[in-house]
């Protein structure tokens, strides 16, 4: 049996070599990004997103993700026994940090040690994301897909766990001081899904990413002026403070994330139809799945004690 000592060494190893995968994979993305004539003979994502995911690399990169997790977010999950371990099953989130989705990551890291790289999981994310060579391809192969109503359908029809963020960036570049705050900002399209395919909804609260910088505000009324949303699907355009450039906007021209302690509770799943009735109310569905959600986060906003140290 190994020594601590050397289980320490093996998982230091690990997280090397699988920090090491994800380097190639994001150096690879963004060469073939540039390169127009493909003289390189890198690869960038495929034409469908679907495709991207890839178990093996995956499996390669966890222990770098379980290091990040572990030792820089000092991540604290619990409740993933509350999700099927198959077939499809609706994960809703509320969504902090920005671009730098910290809690994204850690709750992709736990869901696949705990059910492994096979359990077909996707994520939602913005269009903004796919845009971004490097980046892109850090989530693609981990089953991230553009926000859509039909990749939504086509995930759930796959028999995927799927995760959305119904708030999309309002959520994710609230200001800091509102980190205990749910808001979906009146989107109850999931609502809408989960009746349509008659699946429950497993709520994911998520507290820390907020803390990961300080962010100043969403800047929706600069966002409207430029019509940003018509020419970018973007409501915001916000002001974040964080190193190493300290002022960005939108996280650019990039942001490392601050050590935040991040906290993830899986809820139980809430069937619509049993609470609601047989023909439950959209607006009905969405107060009852954001006001439980709402109490479980303000629990863990009032445990938790000094900012960004948890």
């Amino acid at each position: 049996m190994p020594t601590s000592g050397e289980s320490g060494v093996a998982a230091a190893v690990g997280a090397a070599r699988g920090a090491l995968r994800m380097a190639e994979a994001t150096t690879e993305d963004a060469l073939a990004a540039v390169d127009l004539l493909h003289l390189t003979g890198a690869n960038g994502p495929p034409r469908d997103p679907f495709d991207a995911r890839d178990p093996d690399y995956i499996r390669a990169t966890l222990p770098a993700l379980r290091a990040l997790s572990q030792v820089y977010f000092r991540a604290d999950v619990s409740g993933l026994g509350r999700i099927p371990p198959s077939g499809p099953a609706l994960l809703v989130g509320n969504h902090s940090g920005g671009t730098m989705i910290a809690d994204t990551f850690v709750f992709a890291q736990a869901f696949c040690d705990h059910f492994g790289p096979e359990r077909h999981f996707n994520q939602l994310a913005h269009d903004l994301v796919f845009k971004t060579p490097g980046l892109r391809t850090l989530v693609q192969r981990f089953g991230t897909v553009p926000a859509s109503p039909e990749n939504m359908a086509r995930a759930l029809n796959d028999d995927a766990a799927l995760l959305v963020y119904p708030g999309g960036d309002e959520d994710s570049y609230r200001p800091s001081w509102e980190s205990g705050e749910i808001d979906f900002a009146g989107r109850a399209g999931f609502v809408k899904l989960a009746l349509e395919r008659d699946v429950p909804i497993v709520p994911v609260v998520a507290l820390g990413g907020q803390q990961t910088a300080l962010f100043l505000g969403r800047g929706k009324r600069l966002a409207r002026g430029l019509q940003l949303n018509r020419l970018a699907r973007l409501r915001v355009l916000p002001i974040v403070l964080g190193p190493p450039f300290g002022i960005t906007v939108l996280d650019f021209p990039g942001r490392i994330p601050l050590p935040s302690k991040i906290t993830i509770r899986v809820m139980p799943p809430i069937d619509l139809r049993k609470q609601l009735g047989p023909n439950p109310d959209v607006e009905a569905g969405y107060r009852l799945v954001t006001s439980r959600m709402q109490r479980t986060l303000t629990r863990l906003n009032n445990q938790r004690g000094i900012p960004v140290l948890g």
